[in-house]
């Protein structure tokens, strides 16, 4: 295929450390095959981000992110909604969007041949979801799972331990959320109904998985252009170590506290029945408290795969 000017953005601590060794052997792969490569990496995500979108404004034909889906989301939130195609090296501990797309896993050799095979073919279009604070402009996207129940507050504990790997850290974080669970309270508004009432786990998913591989919503697709919502209702400490194990096949859907709708938006709002619901996160990141709406744009991203 023809030369074309890629912009990296690398993860080192991704994959506990190997993203820098990932990182640089996408370069070299990717220079050897005569590509140009700006190397947009830097200390903190933050900087990266905005080196990113310098560099779409001085010209890329692709943008490319190396590590786990917290660089997933950082690319999603410079190329949704513009032509830019993103490629994704999956080098994290969880991976739950690539893995949800079918894309390679520490594998950088078949992860660029399939980058440069979406450069030649156009990509997948996929869809994306846009979420922020419903009287506010500001936003961010996604690609796999809001989460905005204790799958929240799992995900948030997940993020200050340094091990197990993968998802043995929200198995961790679980048991050390237990002891202070009890069901929130939401008020739920999709496009055609509204559900108040105190409940234990609320996923908006447009992938399917959170946690390294835990099916939360084992029916969604990332091209249907629709979100599955999966909400369990209120559950004892009991009955949630009961139903958390369920969600590794995705058999939890069938428990009878739990309920899937599929929906174009979602409005999440803290209701007065129970304590309010955690942060929100959405491909591990933190987005924030409720309220929040969520709104799938189909084929938002272009993904080379």
């Amino acid at each position: 295929m023809s030369a074309v000017r890629i912009g990296v953005v690398v993860n080192p601590t991704a994959g506990h450390g190997r993203g820098a060794s990932k990182g640089r052997h996408v370069v070299e792969a990717a220079r050897r095959r005569g590509h140009t490569v700006v190397d947009l990496s830097a200390a903190n995500l933050e900087q990266a981000a905005q080196h990113a979108r310098q560099a779409v404004v001085d010209g890329l034909d692709a943008l490319v992110v190396v590590g786990g889906d917290g660089m997933v989301h950082l690319g999603v939130n410079v190329v949704a909604g513009t032509d830019l195609p993103l490629g994704i090296v999956a080098a994290g501990s969880g991976n739950d969007v690539a893995r949800a797309l079918g894309l390679p896993r520490h594998d950088v050799s078949t992860a660029v041949r399939a980058i440069e095979r979406g450069l030649e073919t156009g990509g997948r279009a996929v869809d994306a979801v846009i979420t922020g604070p419903p009287d506010y402009s500001a936003h961010e996207w996604y690609l796999g799972v809001l989460s905005a129940g204790v799958d929240a507050a799992v995900n948030a504990r997940a993020n200050t331990f340094t091990w197990p790997r993968g998802g043995g850290r929200y198995v961790r974080a679980l048991a050390a959320e237990l002891g202070r669970f009890r069901p929130y309270g939401y008020r739920i508004t999709l496009d055609d109904t509204t559900w108040e009432s105190t409940g234990t786990l609320v996923a908006v998913a447009n992938g399917g998985l959170i946690g390294g591989g835990m099916r939360i919503a084992p029916d969604a697709r990332m091209d249907d252009g629709l979100l599955d919502v999966v909400i369990g209702g209120p559950l004892s400490r009991v009955g949630l170590l009961g139903v958390f194990p369920r969600v590794y096949t995705g058999s939890h859907v069938r428990h009878a506290a739990c309920h899937v709708a599929r929906s174009r938006s979602v409005l999440l709002e803290a209701s007065d029945v129970g304590p309010p619901p955690p942060a929100a996160f959405a491909d591990g990141e933190r987005i924030g408290p409720l309220p929040l709406r969520a709104e799938v744009r189909p084929g938002a991203v272009r993904l080379l795969a």
